[in-house]
């Protein structure tokens, strides 16, 4: 069980762990707390974002559109690799997951199958959404990747996980295919070598 990192927190593992990072907005306070609780935490999700041009991409992370408001993550990853911090606090990017899988994550486990929806994960998880069509043609350039790796494994170093914290929205929600283009499997071993 892990508190939330705070904003500042948040931003200087980021940066410790050699990303460039823009703060847009006041992303600090912008969230959906509201909502309910953010926290505790217990990993990191990854998502692609379905949109191109990284300003667009931004923009629509950062205001969330109709029916669901943002933030719709805590980061974007955009494909030359900056993070941009949209959001601190409950987000809009997991929605209802599997708590089969919430239970292995916790436990750094293998992950299940997941096959219900019935855990809030915009409570549990950080997210981000990295900048990508999502089709498995559009290109993931070596910037992002590395970026992604260095996000993910920015926040399993502060909070003392290995790289079993690190999901994909297809391996969480029922019917959800992002992040698409590589696996998960395939991340998680450039987060572990990058946390030796």
């Amino acid at each position: 069980m892990a508190s939330p990192l705070s904003a500042s927190a948040f931003l200087d593992a980021l940066r410790d762990e050699g990303l460039t990072v823009v703060e847009v907005g006041d992303w600090r306070h912008h969230n959906r707390n509201h909502k309910g609780p953010w926290g505790p935490v217990h990993g990191v999700m990854i998502h692609h974002t379905a949109t191109e041009g990284a300003a667009r991409t931004v923009e629509l992370c950062r205001k969330g559109y109709t029916g669901l408001p943002g933030p719709l993550c805590h980061g974007v990853i955009t494909k030359d690799g900056t993070v941009h911090l949209v959001g601190h606090g409950r987000a809009n990017h997991a929605g209802l997951g599997d708590d089969d899988v919430l239970r292995a994550v916790i436990g750094e486990k293998a992950l299940p199958h997941d096959n219900e929806a019935n855990t809030d994960g915009n409570r549990h998880f950080y997210g981000f959404e990295c900048e990508n069509l999502g089709d498995g043609q559009d290109p993931w350039p070596p910037a992002q990747l590395a970026a992604m790796e260095k996000a993910a494994a920015a926040l399993c170093r502060r909070h003392g996980w290995t790289e079993r914290s690190v999901i994909g929205h297809l391996e969480w929600q029922p019917g959800k295919v992002d992040p698409r283009g590589f696996t998960m499997a395939w991340l998680r071993e450039r987060i572990r070598d990058r946390l030796k």
